[in-house]
């Protein structure tokens, strides 16, 4: 019995030591040809473990990941409802993945529903860098402040699809989405961006959301700042205020559909406050990664404010942006 627990040990000893030496374990910012995505590689209790961010949606734990010889293999699987089949056919999308230093060289296939295809994707990633100390924000200096929107027209702004329809109109002072449906439910509206790109700054602005309605603001292009109606509901990463799927505010203070409320945000050295309606509810707490709908995977280079329009209606006035000199 003794002998066996030597053994056990020493094996156990080695995995710990193979997975120390993964060149596969830590965060990797994720260069898709449809869009940006995510993925931390990590070691809790002698296993890997991952999380991940596909180009939309939340970043979710997957659903197997392994090695083999030097490759990391990742496994998503989702479930499907097929007309005319009662049955819930489950999708499994696999991955491979081979590190090269500090990139990654990436392929995925995706079966279709069928079974009968896949669609083949091949993608790099980089490996992020360790995030720094919080920044003192008590210390920042700030430039001439840019007023993002003129209250008249959309001058400044330009839709980030350009093959989808425009809902935006600018009227009083009001930045108006409006994205109403045809009979079929089908019409697609785009998401609407600043023109100029930025780097660190702080944003204010003022925001109206209808009952039941959704939207966002993405700093950079690439960090949602979720809009909702989550009156009375529970704090939660998906709601008012919080950096989507990845910082849910330390309390709610978001007030009810219909009203204006006001934002505060500061992003400096990938980390982030949030103040809503006067209280702070995100407190200077890193970003460690995109969210999704990004329209990059790069955390480093300038990008655009934008507003989310593909979800529902909504209304913006007063946007006026600050950046950060040093």
């Amino acid at each position: 019995m003794r002998s066996f627990t030597i053994v056990l040990a020493c094996f156990l000893s080695s995995v710990n030591l193979v997975l120390a030496d993964n060149p596969f374990l830590g965060k990797w910012s994720l260069y898709l040809p449809d869009g940006a995505g995510w993925l931390e590689v990590r070691e809790e209790n002698g296993f890997l473990e991952a999380d991940m961010l596909w180009i939309g949606g939340s970043v979710v734990p997957v659903s197997h990941v392994f090695m083999a010889e030097d490759k990391l293999y990742i496994t998503r699987t989702s479930s499907r409802k097929v007309q005319n089949d009662d049955r819930e056919h489950q999708l499994t999308t696999i991955i491979e993945l081979q590190a090269q230093a500090d990139q990654l060289v990436g392929k995925s296939i995706q079966p279709s529903e069928k079974g009968d295809n896949a669609r083949v994707i091949v993608f790099y990633g980089k490996k992020i860098p360790d995030l720094p100390p919080a920044p003192d924000l008590s210390g920042l200096t700030f430039g001439e402040p840019v007023k993002l929107f003129n209250g008249r027209d959309l001058t400044g702004w330009d839709l980030a699809q350009k093959d989808r329809k425009n809902g935006w109109l600018a009227k009083d002072g009001v930045l108006t989405n409006n994205p109403a449906q045809n009979d079929d439910h089908s019409a697609r509206y785009g998401n609407l961006r600043t023109e100029e790109v930025f780097e660190d700054f702080n944003l204010t602005l003022e925001v109206l959301v209808p009952e039941g309605s959704n939207s966002g603001v993405y700093l950079r292009g690439i960090y949602e700042i979720q809009i909702m109606d989550s009156y009375g509901l529970d704090p939660d990463n998906h709601h008012m205020g919080a950096l989507y799927s990845r910082i849910t505010p330390s309390h709610a203070n978001e007030k009810k559909a219909g009203e204006w409320q006001d934002l505060d945000i500061t992003l400096c050295d990938r980390h982030l406050t949030v103040i809503l309606n006067g209280d702070k509810i995100i407190d200077n707490q890193p970003v460690e990664g995109v969210t999704g709908g990004a329209l990059s995977a790069d955390q480093f280079a300038p990008g655009p404010i934008y507003l989310q329009g593909d979800h529902g209606p909504v209304m913006y006035r007063d946007i006026l942006l600050r950046p950060v000199l040093n």
